[in-house]
């Protein structure tokens, strides 16, 4: 039988998690959201069988779901966090984009 682990180790039975704790329980899930794409197209991708291809990818894409609505969660618990991931995405942008400018001059 499979043996899950404690989600909340250090608790007392009752504790109801405040702010701050229940944001890093929506970042833990987020990140087991990310495993479980992870294994799922891992699974799709060691088999040629076309049946379990397609239904591990649509799996995969209903966790990849998963992890938009727990995200959009977690920003509406701590609106610093949307402030955080969209300066990342500007971040990325910018060197996106300064690559490519780059590269394109070299072609």
């Amino acid at each position: 039988m499979a043996q899950f682990i404690d989600p909340f180790p250090g608790m007392k039975a009752g504790e109801k998690l405040d702010e701050r704790e229940l944001a890093r329980a929506i970042r833990q899930a987020i990140a087991a959201e990310h495993e479980a794409v992870h294994l799922y197209e891992a699974i799709a991708d060691a088999t040629d069988d076309k049946r379990a291809k397609a239904v591990m990818q649509e799996i995969a894409d209903e966790e990849k779901v998963h992890v938009g609505e727990l995200q959009s969660l977690l920003e509406s618990i701590q609106p610093d966090e949307k402030d955080h991931v969209d300066e990342g995405r500007d971040e990325v942008k910018d060197k996106l984009a300064a690559w490519l400018s780059k590269n394109l001059r070299l072609s």
